[in-house]
């Protein structure tokens, strides 16, 4: 019975280690998941700065451009869906049917030259131009972040952790192959 005493203690002491890897896998998992969040969130301030530069935009094209309504009404129409978006994905589709119409915007913009001289619209192109630049470094962090907590939770022991938690995959926030390219607002 005395060779007993030996393995109860090792016993608590395998329990112990356990216990403590278990909470260490947990809070990189709540980490990696907060890093997350954050990357979203520094998407959502880019996008939100787009979101009030647009109207500024369209009614300084509208005064060059009355004719256009249908135009204007998409660019219009796709922000708003864009702006309220919920889930990444939602989002995802919305940006891109933004970026189309901004792109129409802009390409309706080549048939009036003295828009295109206009100091406020280049002031607005020029801006536009630092907010993509942003949305798309903000984006391929974000993106980052969610493989980094993806691959964290889904690889062994990290897995068991995540499944015991309710960490879940986080979806990409992905663009569609037809808008990859920035938009144009150089004339």
């Amino acid at each position: 019975m005395g060779w007993l005493a030996p393995c109860g203690g090792g016993l608590a002491l395998l329990v112990v280690v356990l216990v403590a890897a278990a909470i260490g896998i947990y809070n990189r998992l709540v980490t990696l998941r907060n890093r997350v969040e954050n990357a979203w969130a520094q998407i959502d301030v880019q996008l939100r700065l787009r979101y009030d530069l647009i109207p500024n935009l369209v009614e300084t094209v509208k005064a060059y451009a009355a004719h256009e309504k249908e135009t204007f009404e998409q660019v219009i129409a796709a922000r708003s869906s864009a702006m309220s978006a919920q889930s990444v994905a939602e989002h995802s589709e919305a940006e891109n049917a933004l970026t189309g119409t901004l792109k129409s915007l802009f390409a309706l913009a080549e048939n009036y030259p003295d828009l295109k001289a206009n100091q406020n619209f280049l002031m607005l192109q020029e801006e536009l131009s630092g907010i993509e630049a942003k949305i798309a470094y903000a984006r391929q962090f974000y993106n980052d972040s969610v493989m980094t907590y993806n691959t964290s939770q889904q690889t062994f022991p990290s897995n068991v952790v995540a499944g015991m938690f309710g960490h879940t995959p986080r979806d990409y926030f992905e663009i569609e192959e037809a808008v990859k390219e920035p938009v144009k607002v150089q004339f």
